[in-house]
């Protein structure tokens, strides 16, 4: 028997390895608590340093996984309402309370940037762990694009709640290498690196606060066509 198959008959033995294989939405929330797990820890590392060092960077990127955090809990929990009958109208308050975090979210990764600008905040790196971090942005990048090709067509609005955070934490991740690129393998002046970091920060500021806006608007939209619909029927 070919190997590939062995495994997948294997997994297809339990009821979460059905899941897992068959339905697009399972595997979008299994890979939601994944990231839910490492933000946790992420906001009690840099609480904890914010803390005892009386830090605004750290206190600052806390607050920055603590909503990653709370967006990711909340597409968890309404995926544990599935057999509610009230699902559809739960998924449209999640997208629309993740669309404020979002727009809660570019406002504290715009404190992130200045204190990062006004502070010269940038880890250096050694040369082998920047390419690391360099290549684990990228598989963050290639992911988030095929899921967005693949689930493009897919109208889960849980599914969308999901694709939009990982596009606001990607933004965020692009911003962190460059940041720490810059230090660690340029030679260039001050004066333009903080050009490029304000541009980039700003960049993704303003990227981060219009996921929020749209997906405020998208879940506005969903629920005025839900009170049509009950309404002709």
């Amino acid at each position: 028997m070919n190997p590939k198959k062995a495994v997948i008959q294997r997994i297809e033995r339990t009821k979460t390895g059905r899941r897992f294989l068959r339905e697009q939405r399972f595997r979008a929330v299994l890979s939601a608590a994944a990231g839910l797990s490492v933000n946790i820890l992420y906001a009690l590392y840099h609480g904890a340093l914010g803390i005892i060092n009386r830090s605004f960077w750290f206190a600052a990127m806390f607050a920055y996984y603590g909503i990653l955090s709370a967006m990711r809990l909340s597409a968890v929990l309404c995926e544990r309402k599935r057999k509610s009958a009230a699902l559809e109208d739960t998924e449209i308050f999640v997208a629309k309370l993740c669309g404020g975090w979002l727009v809660l979210l570019s406002f504290v990764m715009g404190g992130v940037v200045y204190i990062s600008l006004s502070h010269d905040v940038a880890v250096q790196h050694h040369e082998i762990v920047m390419i690391t971090i360099a290549a684990c942005t990228f598989y963050k990048i290639t992911v988030s694009v095929i899921k967005a090709i693949k689930q493009h067509r897919n109208p889960d609005p849980l599914l969308a709640v999901i694709r939009t955070i990982r596009y606001a934490e990607v933004a965020a991740c692009v911003l962190t290498l460059q940041r720490s690129m810059l230090v660690s393998f340029g030679s260039m002046e001050n004066t333009k690196i903080l050009l490029m970091n304000s541009l980039t920060g700003s960049f993704v500021c303003v990227f981060i606060f219009l996921l929020g806006v749209f997906t405020i608007w998208k879940s506005r939209k969903e629920r005025k066509k839900n009170t049509w619909r009950s309404l002709n029927l």
